[in-house]
């Protein structure tokens, strides 16, 4: 059934790659993908030594044919349909999936200590760690602030944790891998008792790396987002649970005794605020590259439709206190 499965969806492939040609490579992928057809259904054929090979086939087809319909978009009416990269992400998905399955079946007490133990420890850590929200630590760090400045509701932080540990999971594919390889008994397959040390510490780094890397990956991806929306004056995307919004900001106090740090505040032109923490109000200043902040008690912070706007009354009541 695994091998029948496996030429479905290399059927399914070829066709998406056809899909993606035009001319006499369409044809040769077209090509490609019924031999893949053949293969699976041959298989399909014998799957049975005595009766239900007829029906076999034709639930070949039928599958055949539902996953040939999604792929070209047809059952969501998707001009584009499946694209060759994201049917190999799902591909490794459903192989880290089966490997893994394959390798529990077969694990002994030196593969435990190979391999889950290394990803159970990485997670107990991620979890500790996290609970200080390593993610909303490296979006802080990349906009001048800290994370006690962004004041990030418990449930957020729970969320971002989650993420973070969902990153562990391509660390799962090599030993995923060597499971499919046991299971074929591939000849250069040697009993990972006598590796157990070298995995452990190869599979640890492999997944502080991938988790790392991921990690930077999302908070530079939302650190982006959040400056390429202060350059064009629009509401920034959320960060989970990190909330900027454009205010106007009115002292309260005169403009001397105001205790701004990272720069001097200008009542006329709105900011990006991540809110009150600590009594601190901290801002982005979009011309300067650099936060903002102040006092809480020294402040008003007032909603602004976006960064577009002049906050005349704010500028007026600054002046006339000064």
């Amino acid at each position: 059934m695994f091998r029948i499965v496996a030429w479905l969806l290399a059927m399914t492939f070829c066709a998406a790659v056809a899909r993606q040609h035009s001319g006499v490579r369409a044809w040769v992928w077209a090509g490609i993908a019924m031999l893949c057809f053949v293969g699976g259904a041959r298989l399909a054929y014998g799957l049975f030594a005595v009766g239900g090979r007829v029906g076999s086939l034709l639930v070949c087809g039928a599958v055949a044919a539902c996953l040939l319909a999604v792929s070209i978009g047809a059952d969501t009416g998707d001009d584009r349909g499946w694209t060759p990269v994201g049917m190999l992400s799902v591909f490794a998905v459903m192989a880290t999936v089966g490997g893994i399955w394959l390798l529990v079946r077969q694990w002994t007490w030196g593969d435990w200590l190979a391999w889950a133990a290394p990803l159970v420890f990485t997670a107990v850590v991620s979890l500790a760690v996290a609970s200080g929200s390593v993610l909303h630590a490296m979006y802080a760090d990349s906009l001048g602030v800290t994370p006690d400045d962004l004041d990030v509701p418990g449930i957020w932080q729970a969320t971002s944790a989650v993420k973070l540990l969902s990153l562990l999971s391509y660390a799962l594919f090599v030993p995923a891998l060597w499971g499919i390889a046991k299971h074929v008994h591939a000849p250069f397959v040697s009993p990972v008792e006598r590796l157990g040390v070298p995995l452990y510490v190869l599979t640890q780094v492999a997944v502080v790396l991938v988790c790392g890397l991921g990690a930077l990956d999302s908070a530079r991806k939302a650190v982006e987002d959040f400056r390429t929306a202060a350059v064009r004056k629009t509401a920034p995307p959320s960060y989970f649970g990190v909330e900027p919004e454009w205010v106007c900001v009115e002292p309260t106090v005169p403009a001397a005794k105001l205790g701004s740090r990272g720069g001097v505040l200008k009542p006329e032109r709105p900011y990006l605020s991540f809110g009150e923490a600590g009594g601190t109000v901290s801002l982005w200043d979009e011309p300067a590259g650099s936060a903002l902040q102040m006092p809480a008690e020294q402040v008003r912070l007032v909603p602004a439709a976006d960064g577009r706007v002049r906050c005349t009354f704010s500028y007026q009541r600054v002046a006339k206190d000064g």
